[in-house]
């Protein structure tokens, strides 16, 4: 005995659910992302690195760029010798743990560099870094792209 179990419906695949779900992750993603304008790049000839350097993601970095002129930019926004001061005294004392990164310009005098540790050391920054340039690092860099 032959029986007929089909009902005459076609099976089929409901897409209005799917989208609304592509749509719901398609927002979150979008809301959930910061917009981060890009700082534009300061020239500067960094030194070469004698050992090698571990780069931090922690995003309360602050750069302070020293060019060849002896010109100071916190971030990428050009300050005065006065402004330094202000500037990293700020940093001091609202976030002293939070690392500075200093970026000097490889034929700089060493009297800028001195003149900005000395500042920190002054307004009680202990983590502060001098940045360099790795050409291993920089190759494999390179290379990933």
């Amino acid at each position: 005995m032959r029986l007929d179990l089909s009902d005459g419906d076609e099976i089929g695949v409901d897409m209005g659910p799917l989208i609304d779900c592509v749509f719901l992750l398609l927002i979150f993603f979008l809301v959930s992302t910061t917009m981060k304008k890009p700082e534009p790049e300061i020239p500067v000839n960094l030194p070469d690195s004698a050992i090698s350097s571990v780069i931090s993601t922690d995003r309360q970095v602050q750069t302070l760029t020293v060019d060849l002129q002896g010109n100071f930019f916190w971030g990428s926004s050009p300050i005065g010798q006065h402004e330094l001061h202000q500037r990293i005294r700020q940093w001091g004392s609202e976030s002293p743990n939070a690392p500075l990164r200093i970026r000097v310009d490889r034929d700089t005098p060493s009297r800028f560099l001195i003149q900005v540790m000395d500042l920190s050391m002054f307004e009680g920054l202990t983590n502060y870094s001098i940045h360099t340039r790795d050409r291993e690092a920089e190759a494999i860099f390179r290379s990933a792209r």
